[in-house]
C-alpha cells in the first residue's frame, strides 16, 4: 500500500485527533494546508495554536477561559456577584452572554458527571462554588447544565451539595417543548422537563 510522504501523513494523523474528523476530512485539511495556504497563513496558524495552548487558561475564580488570572466577567464590579449560573463548558458562557440578559457571574464545571467514564463530581470545577456558599457570598445558584442524562445527574448532585445552605435560592433553567414540535417526536427527558416547567396559561 502506497502512503503519502511522511510529513503529510503525520499532518493527516494530527487532524484526525480533532473530534468528528475522519481520515478523508483529515486528508482534505492536510492538502489544503499544503496547496492553499501561504507561508504567512501557515505561520499565523502555528502562532494561533501556540497562543491557545500556552496563553489561555481557566479563571481562578469561576473556571471560564481567560488570558488573565481572573476573567473579565469576574472582574466586572457592575455584575451581581451574588448570583451564580453553573454551566458545563466555557462555550456555554459565551452563548448566555450573547443574550445580553444575564448580569450575574458563572461557575464553569468544565465537564459533567459521567460515571461510565469514571468522571464524578470531584473531577469537576465545583470547589469555587462551594467556597462561596460557605462564605455566605451567594443569594442564588442557577443550574444551567445541559438537558441530558449527565447534565441532569450533575445538577442533582450540585443541588444536594448546596442543600445545607438554606439561604441560597437554587433554580434550574427551564427546558421544554420546542416551538413547532409534536409531542410524538419529543424525547421523554424533554417532555418531562416541559411538564415540570409548565406555566399558568
Amino acid at each position: 500500500m502506497i502512503k503519502y510522504p511522511k510529513y503529510l501523513e503525520d499532518l493527516i494523523e494530527s487532524f484526525k485527533c480533532l473530534p468528528g474528523v475522519g481520515r478523508k476530512t483529515a486528508e482534505r485539511y492536510a492538502f489544503s494546508v499544503l496547496n492553499d495556504l501561504s507561508n504567512i497563513d501557515v505561520e499565523e496558524f502555528i502562532n494561533n495554536l501556540d497562543n491557545v495552548k500556552n496563553n489561555i487558561h481557566h479563571c481562578k475564580n469561576c473556571g471560564n477561559l481567560t488570558t488573565n488570572d481572573i476573567c473579565d466577567i469576574c472582574q466586572d464590579e457592575k455584575r451581581n456577584h451574588r448570583q451564580i449560573m453553573v454551566v458545563e463548558q466555557p462555550k456555554d458562557v459565551f452563548i448566555i452572554e450573547n443574550l445580553n440578559e444575564y448580569n450575574g457571574i458563572y461557575n464553569v464545571l468544565n465537564g459533567s458527571i459521567k460515571f461510565a467514564k469514571g468522571i464524578s463530581i470531584d473531577d469537576l470545577n465545583i470547589e469555587p462554588l462551594l467556597e462561596k456558599a460557605k462564605a455566605n457570598l451567594i443569594d442564588e445558584v442557577i443550574l444551567a447544565c445541559n438537558a441530558t442524562l449527565e447534565g441532569e445527574t450533575t445538577a442533582k448532585y450540585i443541588k444536594e451539595l448546596l442543600s445545607d445552605y438554606k439561604d441560597i435560592k437554587i433554580s434550574r433553567l427551564a427546558y421544554g417543548m420546542p416551538v413547532g414540535g409534536d409531542i410524538e417526536y419529543v424525547d421523554e427527558l424533554t417532555l418531562l422537563r416541559a411538564l415540570e416547567g409548565r406555566n399558568k396559561y
